[in-house]
């Protein structure tokens, strides 16, 4: 086979695997996406389509300037990201969160790759390593790698897999919330739009007054749990997507300082702030699903409908998806991957996504792009550039491959932690406060993106 004709294949069509696609199609490579579903289903997704967002249809704050995440946002759009372009595309209110139509825009992101003449999609599942003959692989396959997969990269490397569970949150038809109690509102009211004269479109919020925010509290810690099979009891939780039983097992102010935190709300019945609220953010562009935010759980589907109609507001609550929890898996990238991504006992074998070990979708679709644009490099004889370390990409990057501790390596967010800091002071000698500083990372972190994103795609060209 040519090297003209020889493709890239990537094992895996989520966001990863999609962005990982789209990088390499644009340096004019070749590419084969191999997509076990829906040949083999899994324990979290509902439909075949690729892209597909299994969790919550957030990707979390868009904002540049003081929040690491909304600062890979704006670096993956200097990159020509696929997944923030069909997220755009389809983005409903959020506030200042960026969350998208996640039918709309897992179809529009398959529609542009298997549109495309230089993609083949298979639909099949890679059992085991892949055949020698591919020279050139990414895996893609995410936290619910396959297990015959699983097993023979686990044989390969000598290492076993790490494990987390991650949970998924309830959805509710838009039309059983009542909202004589509940309101739509922001924090603070940022980012808001308005739906209706005098109602910010962003979130919905339904009130607790203490005793029945106390009441809520019991009823999740008493509230019966799905069993943990065999294979799952010593597996930890992630920390960032712990279930709402869990936290609120914590103490019983737990879920008042975490995803029912009442800062910057108003109930407008009463011209108060209350105690605590559970907020639900729009799911589909019709507005006509609302996502539980932060109410991931393992409570058993029964007691979900029986505790969750106790908030007011959700009473008469119809819910089109219940809480659910599942086994993620992820490399020790660390110990098992080079600076590009490869896997030092098997070079063929670039990873990407979340199975290296990061956490999020924006951070899966953003190790997606440097796989692709790695291998891309690697296709036409040039060497991979890496984004420089001030970057977000740079810092994700660095983590993953070299910068966490194999030892205790867990899967992380992108985060100001993992940049090198500035050593930079105001005008008066001082240095600078938190959101300041934050800014002049974003502001030195989009500069040095900028010139990596225009070399490492000439590199490929």
């Amino acid at each position: 086979m040519s090297p003209i004709s020889r493709p890239v294949h990537i094992i895996g069509g989520g966001l990863a695997g999609t962005e990982a696609a789209w990088q390499l199609i644009q340096a004019n490579v070749p590419v084969v996406i191999h997509e076990m579903r829906p040949v083999r289903g899994t324990a979290a997704h509902q439909t075949e389509h690729l892209a597909e967002l299994v969790c919550s249809n957030s990707l979390r704050s868009d904002d540049p300037e003081a929040n690491a995440v909304g600062l890979l946002h704006a670096e993956m759009r200097l990159c020509g990201s696929l997944i923030l372009r069909a997220a755009d595309a389809h983005r409903v209110p959020a506030g200042s969160a960026l969350a998208v139509d996640r039918d709309g825009f897992s179809r529009a992101v398959e529609r542009t790759l298997a549109d495309h003449p230089l993609v083949t999609l298979q639909r099949e599942e890679v059992a085991g390593l892949p055949p020698e003959d591919w020279q050139d692989v990414i895996v893609a396959t995410g936290p619910l790698t396959a297990p015959a997969l699983s097993e023979s990269l686990r044989a390969l490397t000598g290492e076993d897999s790490l494990a987390f569970f991650d949970a998924i949150a309830p959805i509710v038809h838009r039309e059983t919330i009542d909202m004589d109690v509940a309101w739509f509102q922001s924090r603070y009211d940022k980012g808001a739009s308005s739906a209706a004269p005098g109602e910010s479109a962003d979130y919905i919020n339904c009130p607790l007054d203490e005793s029945q925010y106390r009441a809520f509290v019991a009823a999740l810690c008493s509230g019966e749990k799905m069993p943990f099979k065999e294979w799952e009891v010593n597996t930890p939780y992630f920390e960032g997507c712990l279930p709402i039983e869990v936290m609120a097992e914590r103490g019983p102010e737990t879920l008042a300082y975490g995803p029912m935190k009442p800062v910057g709300l108003i109930d407008p019945r009463t011209g108060r702030r209350p105690h605590a609220v559970v907020q639900l953010r729009q799911d589909n562009a019709l507005g006509t699903l609302f996502n539980m935010v932060g109410f991931q759980t393992k409570l058993k589907h029964g007691e979900q409908t029986r505790i969750f109609r106790t908030i007011p507001g959700l009473e008469r609550a119809d819910f089109a998806r219940l809480g659910g929890i599942h086994r993620n898996t992820f490399i020790n990238s660390p110990r098992l991957l080079d600076e590009s991504l490869r896997l030092k006992a098997m070079p063929r074998l670039r990873f990407a996504g979340q199975i290296t070990g990061c956490e999020g979708y924006v951070e899966s679709a953003a190790v997606g792009l440097m796989a692709g644009r790695f291998a891309a490099a690697q296709y036409h004889g040039q060497s991979p550039v890496l984004p420089p370390l001030t970057t977000a990409l740079g810092a994700l990057l660095s983590h993953i491959t070299h910068g966490a501790d194999a030892q205790t390596f867990q899967p992380m967010n992108v985060n100001f932690g993992l940049f090198p800091d500035l050593d930079l002071k105001d005008a008066r000698g001082r240095p600078y406060r938190e959101r300041d500083r934050k800014v002049k990372l974003a502001q030195r972190a989009l500069a040095d993106v900028a010139g990596w994103a225009g070399s490492a795609r000439g590199a490929a060209a």
